[in-house]
């Protein structure tokens, strides 16, 4: 296993210019600019807060750097960058490929980078990142030779394509999937896995024709300016209308900004040895102890977290085991928990960490506390306490008082689950009954006729969190418990059921099949989030009796002084 330690490297210093002349640390690398163990959160955000952290902990990373929040403020709809920073920016790649060995946007050996956002307030799929940045027309020959694999190669390439037309340089992501789907059904193969190389050296001149058809100017060749456009773009994400309306809801102060991480990438899409994916250190839905999570094989991050594939169970303990990470890569399954737990003490709360195996090396992308249920976060917050991680005191801070009312929602009694007509994971808890949307447009112009709304959806994405808000239950027929609408859920305290794979949902015609039965826009449905259950219509309901980790700290609430909501 490869690890990347931290070199004894200090932050590059902002040199004296018009625009950002006041300030210092603009760049800082990953293991640098941190103080007592802790990085700024604030100006680095969480996420490039955390790199830096693991980094200089000694947790395989792969080598970067974070672009402080402050040099993207106010940062207009227009692609210039502030004028001192792609100056630094340059500095900084040379660094990087010393560290990586690699050169960015060589023809032979490329290093390819990934562009992310990240604030200090972890807000998931409300911004933008961009994935395989540097490669070209003859790059992408190089990467081939020099990995062996055209598959791998053009993949990441048109991967590139997609993702920097879409967020760059505003391209509809419909219109690449309508090309990939026309292509699949000439080839008459079902999955994006059963495409070959010559497959996606097909689709690259389509999709590079659609965006200069679509933009007026081709798909930039030259990394340097992808690298320039990327960042600024990912800057711009933080005003973005889902950016928003998830600030205005969480009440995230606007003034914050995101910061942007710039990070070699490592590929899960390498083949058997190879995947990727996303864990909890402790059940997000109830808090019970054990890695909670998912992976896939030959896969990249964004196949997860969107949703739109159903991955495989990190453990043998899990349902189909024989597909499971640990059965699959044992030795690197072992590693990983090693380190969920390192990583779980060393930041003193549940995590939630993506990662990715590339080859059979394990890298940690991300390592942030993970957002719960109200269940999970007072069975959290006990057990650490009762395991000596932190004082009660902190157990009782930690737990929103609302959390504790949140727990007496009701849940279907057994005769109503009885009578289900499908049943998911059961992302996040508590049961609620409305009238179903297909669409976050539906869900809205419902909710603003006073109706409780369900929200259905094949899978969810950042642009349909204003239906998600004006929902009070979320079901999808894909996705898991890392999945978008199983993350913002919890966060949103909505009860949740994801992969419920019996339900066809098609929100063009505004219906939702499942067997015989059919549910049409407006029609009443049923949830439960705490066991996965959709029923048709009104449901009997229960009131759940609180469990033994609720009672112990509400004695500790008492004990502190404190009032206990409802009481």
């Amino acid at each position: 296993m490869n690890t990347v330690t931290a070199p004894d490297i200090a932050p590059i210093r902002l040199p004296a210019a018009p625009i950002l002349a006041t300030v210092a640390d603009v760049i800082v690398p990953f293991g640098a600019g941190v103080s007592h163990g802790r990085a700024d959160v604030e100006r680095l955000g969480n996420k490039g807060a955390r790199l830096v952290e693991m980094a200089a902990l000694g947790v395989p990373v792969p080598p970067g750097f974070v672009i402080a929040a402050e040099a993207g403020r106010g940062l207009g709809a227009v692609d210039a960058l502030p004028a001192d920073l792609p100056e630094l920016i340059d500095d900084a790649i040379l660094a990087l490929e010393r560290r990586a060995g690699a050169r960015f946007g060589d023809g032979d050996h490329p290093l390819l980078l990934s562009v992310r956002s990240g604030a200090a307030v972890s807000m998931p799929g409300m911004m933008d990142s961009i994935l395989n940045l540097g490669l070209n027309d003859r790059s992408v020959q190089g990467l081939a030779a020099s990995s062996g694999d055209a598959r791998f190669a053009y993949d990441c390439y048109r991967r590139l394509v997609q993702c920097f037309g879409c967020v760059v340089m505003g391209v509809p992501g419909h219109r690449f999937e309508a090309l990939l789907d026309e292509h699949k059904e000439e080839r008459g193969l079902q999955r994006d896995s059963d495409l070959t190389a010559e497959d996606w050296r097909a689709l690259l001149p389509r999709f590079l024709h659609l965006v200069e058809t679509r933009c007026g100017r081709p798909f930039p060749q030259d990394p340097t300016e992808q690298l320039r456009l990327a960042v600024a773009a990912v800057f711009r994400s933080w005003m973005n209308p889902r950016a928003v309306a998830f600030r205005a809801l969480h009440d995230v102060p606007e003034d914050l900004g995101t910061a942007v991480t710039v990070q070699a990438m490592v590929f899960g899409n390498r083949g058997p040895e190879s995947g990727t994916g996303v864990l909890f250190t402790r059940d997000p839905s109830t808090g019970a102890p054990g890695l909670c999570g998912e992976f896939l094989a030959d896969a990249q991050g964004e196949d997860v977290v969107s949703g739109t594939c159903d991955p495989d169970p990190l453990s043998a303990d899990q349902p189909n085991p024989e597909r499971s990470m640990e059965r699959r890569l044992p030795a690197v399954y072992a590693e990983l928990c090693a380190l969920a737990e390192r990583l779980e003490r060393a930041f003193g709360d549940m995590q939630d960490i993506e990662f990715t195996v590339e080859s059979g090396c394990l890298f940690i992308l991300q390592s942030r506390s993970g957002k719960r249920s109200s269940e999970a976060a007072v069975r959290i917050a006990v057990d650490m306490a009762e395991e000596g991680l932190i004082s009660r005191e902190e157990a009782v801070r930690r737990v929103d008082p609302q959390a504790l009312d949140e727990l007496l929602r009701p849940t279907l009694t057994p005769d109503a689950l009885a009578t289900a007509i499908a049943t998911g994971l059961p992302a996040s808890p508590g049961a609620a009954t409305g009238r179903a949307a297909f669409t976050a447009e539906d869900a809205t112009r419902l909710a603003r006729g006073g109706a409780p709304v369900i929200l259905c959806r094949p899978e969810t994405s950042p642009e349909d969190i204003h239906g998600m808000q004006a929902a009070v239950g979320i079901v999808t027929a894909r996705g898991g418990f890392t999945s978008h609408a199983a993350t913002v859920a919890r966060g949103m305290g909505r009860p949740c059921v994801c992969g419920a794979r019996g339900l066809r949902i098609d929100a063009e015609e505004g219906v939702m099949r499942v067997g015989e039965v059919t549910v049409r826009t407006g029609d009443l449905l049923t949830i439960d989030g705490s066991n996965g259950a959709v029923v048709l219509g009104t449901a009997a309901l229960q009131r759940p009796t609180p469990d033994g980790a609720t009672a112990r700290l509400l004695e500790w609430v008492r004990a502190c002084g404190l009032e206990v909501v409802g009481s």
